[in-house]
């Protein structure tokens, strides 16, 4: 069936451009990023992602076909960036949900509120983050294969720990370059990664009454005493069975990325980042921040991500402990070779199922 025009399909069911603004103000600005210490910034990275790439591919022998591209960003920047992600990843879903007729002063009310939602959550991220390998980017073709660096979030860090820049430059880009080499040096992985998404928005359903019923069964759940958040994050609770068997899915694959992605940067930066084991210590205790602070990265799914890097090494030191650090490179064979969620809180079963694989 041939895609709606624009006109048929009426307005976006989510204000992208109140999303960025509302982002970008909530986000800030430090004026850390407009110093002269920014100026060092893209030359460092430039230098230390090259760097990082080599060390990476020759420790896993995962080897992307192009070179990364180092783009250091303001808060502002990565929210624009980040923006135009969700923006293209949602398109089905938004072609759907734009296609149905809400009538009513609900329809350009709700576009508002979910807009306004979106860019408090995308701001408060913004004012945390500090690099990221964007999939969606790569798939456009528009800044190939670029891995992005928040200069204020970093220099911010810098200055309050005094850490050296380049050693925590090198640091950060020894993470986000194994995330990279994850998706574009296994060859499946990336379009493995785009189908369980896509799966997962086609079989959403875009309706404001289900949203309404979600709502109130997480209601429910509260009254029971039941946390009706889970580690699903705030995704969960609209999801229908199936969906959550595609969520465990990526959960589980999430999970298996983070702990290798730490187990990499962590074994390559005993030789290369002078400081590492202080770094590390710093940024367990900001993610694991408490209060307030902790309930939003509840409500948001950010706590499920955090978790992901505790399971996710869990895992990845248990099968070096049981078959050595090589193992693991087992995963990268196949979709059916991945670690199941169960899988990841028993790594000695993972690694027979795998073995099986390959003798049967």
């Amino acid at each position: 069936m041939a895609s709606m025009t624009a006109e048929q399909r009426g307005p976006e069911p989510i204000d992208w451009a109140l999303a960025e603004r509302i982002a970008s103000r909530v986000a800030g600005r430090d004026p850390l990023g407009l110093s002269y210490l920014g100026s060092s910034m893209l030359r460092d990275f430039a230098e230390v992602t090259a760097e990082a790439e080599a060390a990476v591919s020759d420790l896993t022998g995962l080897r992307p076909e192009f070179k990364a591209e180092a783009v250091v960003l303001d808060r502002g920047g990565w929210v624009t960036a980040n923006i135009g992600s969700m923006r293209r990843l949602l398109a089905p879903l938004s072609e759907r949900a734009s296609g149905m007729n809400y009538d009513g002063i609900l329809a350009p009310i709700g576009r508002s509120v979910a807009g306004a939602e979106l860019g408090l959550l995308l701001g408060y991220v913004a004012q945390r983050v500090l690099g990221q390998y964007d999939l969606m980017v790569a798939d456009e073709g528009g800044d190939a294969d670029a891995v992005y660096y928040v200069g204020p979030n970093i220099l911010a860090l810098e200055k309050r720990f005094a850490f050296r820049p380049l050693d925590f430059r090198r640091w950060i880009a020894l993470h986000e370059v194994t995330h990279r080499a994850q998706f574009s040096g296994v060859p499946w992985l990336r379009g493995y990664f785009t189908a369980q998404v896509g799966d997962l928005l086609a079989s959403a359903e875009p309706d404001l009454r289900r949203v309404v019923g979600a709502v109130a069964n997480g209601v429910n759940e509260v009254l029971h005493r039941r946390n009706p958040l889970n580690e699903r994050g705030a995704v969960g609770l609209f999801a229908t069975p199936a969906q959550r068997v595609i969520l465990d899915r990526m959960q589980a694959l999430m999970s298996l990325l983070e702990g290798h992605g730490n187990a990499v940067m962590n074994r390559l930066g005993a030789d290369m980042v002078d400081g590492q084991e202080r770094m590390a210590r710093v940024l367990q205790a900001r993610r694991n921040a408490r209060g307030a602070t902790a309930i939003l990265q509840r409500l948001i799914g950010l706590e499920m991500k955090m978790r992901q890097y505790e399971v996710g090494e869990a895992f990845v030191d248990g099968v070096e402990r049981l078959a050595g650090f090589a193992a693991i490179d087992a995963a990268w064979r196949a979709p059916e070779c991945l670690p199941t969620l169960a899988e990841l809180e028993d790594p000695s079963a993972w690694l027979a199922r795998v073995d099986s694989l390959v003798t049967s």
